[in-house]
């Protein structure tokens, strides 16, 4: 990684973990706040997260593994709740980066994509139809909503993102670095067991 690319990666890193950023918005503001000139090559999320790992290890050892399992803890509450729609955990919260700041990205693999915004109304939810980014950068229907934590003391927005079930195929390649993107609520359930062996 050249020197600009590893500049921005660190600062990068540091506005993920402080303030909740994500990956894409982190690296342009990093730029931007590095005075780098528009066409400067910004690096890969790959990069961002080794640094985003090494900013954790550095000053939020002694916090972060407490506020990783109340996320998925939390993440587990919402993947029950929307069980019949196959959820698998993403982003941070499965990677094991995230902190209190990070938000909970879950997919659902619907036959129907209107299915799972109705059981949302059924169980009086309120939640706010939004677009993200989905598995290859490509725009996907997300439904939002405002989970309160009381381990954090907070709320977290937690992203139910809408999927077709003939998108679940694609959904477990293992990524660039050869893990499994996400995971289901078994799988999510054994890493909060294996933390607890950790403790």
């Amino acid at each position: 990684m050249d020197s600009s690319k590893r500049e921005i990666a660190a600062a990068a890193a540091r506005l993920v973990v402080e303030e909740g950023l994500e990956y894409g918005a982190a690296k342009r503001r990093a730029a931007r706040d590095l005075r780098l000139p528009s066409r400067t090559p910004l690096p890969g999320n790959d990069e961002i997260e080794a640094e985003v790992r090494d900013y954790i290890q550095l000053f939020c050892a002694d916090t972060q593994p407490a506020e990783l399992r109340a996320l998925r803890e939390l993440a587990c509450e919402w993947m029950q709740r929307m069980e019949a729609f196959r959820p698998h955990l993403g982003g941070a919260v499965w990677h094991g980066t995230a902190t209190r700041l990070s938000d909970i990205y879950i997919q659902l693999f619907c036959d129907d994509s209107k299915s799972a915004e109705i059981a949302l109304i059924d169980h009086h939810v309120d939640y706010e139809p939004r677009t993200v980014s989905g598995f290859h950068g490509e725009s996907v229907e997300a439904l939002s909503v405002h989970a309160p934590s009381r381990a954090l003391n907070t709320e977290v927005g937690v992203h139910l993102m809408i999927y077709d079930l003939d998108d679940m195929r694609g959904a477990l390649r293992p990524d660039s670095q050869g893990r499994v993107p996400r995971g289901d609520l078994a799988a999510v359930r054994r890493l909060l067991a294996q933390s607890m062996d950790d403790a």
